[in-house]
């Protein structure tokens, strides 16, 4: 059993930055490999991003160069860095692990004027 708490979220100006954080607690995290995704409204959930237990990184190809998804074994919490936020950026954005899949509850980011 793994709980997964996401924070970081908010409203943000389109070209702003949010760093969001995602605390796991329940199991090695550190053998875990971990992802992070979106869900906007009227959409379906899409892969972000995703980051293995020893680091190697993947990213949805219309977000590379933008975001960027870290971890940090010791605090047990990985990170998702979003940089250049555009209104279609805006969802629900939720961490799961990669394996069997636990989910998160979600934290908005909303990218507005």
């Amino acid at each position: 059993q793994v709980h997964l708490v996401e924070s970081g979220g908010g409203l943000v100006q389109p070209g702003g930055s949010l760093r969001l954080s995602c605390a796991a607690s329940g199991s090695s995290f550190s053998s875990l490999a971990m992802g992070w995704y979106r869900q906007a409204p009227g959409k379906p959930r899409e892969f972000v991003a995703a980051i293995t237990s020893g680091g190697i990184t993947n990213y949805a190809d219309a977000l590379k160069g933008r975001f960027t998804i870290s971890r940090d074994n010791a605090k047990n919490t990985v990170y998702l860095q979003m940089n250049g936020l555009k209104p279609e950026d805006t969802a629900v954005y939720y961490c799961r692990t990669m394996g069997p899949a636990y989910w998160g509850q979600g934290t908005q980011v909303t990218v507005s004027s």
